[in-house]
């Protein structure tokens, strides 16, 4: 898996960064990376033949919306395109199938991306729950360089159908996260593309 060195940070979004990344890593830059104690896991590459079996769309028909969205895989890499339509829901999502994702000792995801200037939401689920836990990220259309994205768990927001809950009433358990997701509803008319490398977990020292 091919890993960056030059990380700019672009935008900063609550406790979410995100780096424009250029340049490969060398030997000494991962030591030092293991070194400061983060720890990461690999929760999607994408490399598999059938890794697209993982992963499901939602887009607002489900509530009258005209919004057309889902994903290919091109390359070992997933791409999220489609175009969304105000004139409804305004939406497009997909999530990863039900799964034991062992996320409870890691403080959110890293996800390596390529987009095209809209705003995404990355979302977790938890098991026996029908809340949904997001938060935004940007994307940069103006160079095509690769950004990575960090995402602390403690930055999502829960939500049920569209309507905000309170944190300490729905808080989000680690150890049920059972599925992970990418959204468009940045409540634009037209198309987008967001091309996905990797997603990780992470853990702080």
């Amino acid at each position: 898996m091919t890993s960056f060195k030059m990380c700019i940070p672009a935008v900063a979004l609550s406790g979410a960064m995100v780096l424009s990344c250029a340049s490969p890593v060398s030997g000494r830059d991962q030591d030092a990376a293991k070194e400061s104690g983060e720890r990461t896991e690999i929760l999607f590459d994408f490399s598999g033949e059938e890794a697209g079996k993982n992963w499901v769309t939602v887009n607002d028909n489900v509530m009258g919306g005209r919004s057309k969205g889902g994903f290919a895989l091109e390359g070992k890499r997933l791409v999220f395109a489609g175009a969304t339509n105000t004139n409804g829901g305004g939406f497009s999502s997909i999530r990863s199938r039900g799964a034991k994702l062992d996320l409870a000792n890691s403080d959110g995801v890293i996800i390596r991306f390529r987009g095209d200037g809209r705003t995404y939401k990355f979302g977790a689920r938890m098991s026996r729950s029908s809340a949904a836990y997001r938060a935004d990220f940007e994307t940069n259309a103006d160079n095509g360089e690769w950004q990575v994205v960090r995402i602390p768990f403690s930055d999502l927001a829960p939500s049920w159908r569209g309507r905000k809950l309170s944190k300490s009433r729905y808080p989000l358990k680690k150890e049920r996260i059972e599925s992970i997701g990418l959204m468009i509803y940045d409540k634009q008319d037209g198309p987008f593309r967001l091309e996905v490398d990797w997603i990780k977990g992470y853990a702080n020292k």
